[in-house]
């Protein structure tokens, strides 16, 4: 399966559900494996059908074979990802924005699983916009989009060739950006975080690029009272965003 076809392939009822309930114009087409007995499956099969959405059924060997013998539920979907797009669309999208912009960078995030997480967290935090380099990004997997719940087809997401001339045109926005870093003396607690934000959150491991975090205005970090050094990326977004939003609520 190709690249292009693995990111725009939905697996499983949860990515399926959401995306019928929220975008089903997006929704291309359904296959259920012939020997699915799910009432939820069936389901969605209906809703689909009701929808004006092609519902096909195909052996489950076929289905498991489409999906790289991917946990499918018995259910997937040909889905167009139009809430996608390239830095060309980010002043498009930064006009569309009502009050404080939240835009959410990930720089090089590899797990699928940590990408769906991050996704699913920002939002239900209210990120407008997350921006992540196409050639340092896991990307929209089957397994990062089932990890996403839905949050996926519905968040805009601009996979940038440059992420450093995003970043200085985030700023030329007046959009100020905070890199998250171990080793800032500002804690997150501490920072001013609800005006116009861009959160910057590096890779597992290896945290942000060099020229990245040059580019930001402000370094934080999260205050850690245990053993463990540092949080997983997921966390660490949520942790921070949710940040954000009791600033916001605050005002």
């Amino acid at each position: 399966m190709s690249q292009k076809n693995r990111d725009s392939l939905l697996m499983g009822i949860h990515s399926v559900e959401s995306a019928l309930s929220r975008v089903p114009q997006q929704v291309l087409g359904i296959t259920i494996a012939q020997e699915c007995r799910n009432p939820r499956v069936l389901e969605l099969a209906e809703k689909a059908r009701e929808t004006g959405i092609t519902v096909v059924t195909e052996a489950r060997a076929v289905v498991d074979r489409r999906c790289e013998e991917q946990r499918h539920q018995d259910v997937i979907a040909d889905f167009d990802p139009a809430n996608t797009g390239t830095e060309k669309d980010l002043g498009r999208l930064l006009k569309t924005i009502e009050g404080a912009p939240l835009v959410l960078i990930l720089d090089g995030v590899q797990d699928p699983h940590n990408f769906g997480a991050c996704l699913r967290t920002a939002e239900a935090a209210g990120v407008h916009l997350v921006v992540v380099p196409k050639d340092r990004s896991v990307g929209l997997t089957p397994v990062a989009r089932r990890s996403a719940s839905g949050a996926a087809e519905v968040l805009p997401i601009l996979f940038v060739t440059n992420l450093a001339r995003v970043l200085r045109q985030l700023k030329e926005h007046g959009i100020w950006l905070a890199g998250t870093a171990d080793s800032s003396g500002q804690e997150l607690y501490q920072a001013d975080l609800s005006g116009p934000l861009g959160l910057v959150m590096g890779s597992e491991g290896k945290g942000m690029r060099r020229l990245t975090s040059e580019l930001c205005d402000f370094h934080l970090r999260i205050p850690m009272q245990g053993s463990v050094s540092s949080l997983n990326v997921s966390v660490a977004t949520g942790v921070c965003l949710y940040e954000v939003l009791r600033q916001r609520a605050g005002q």
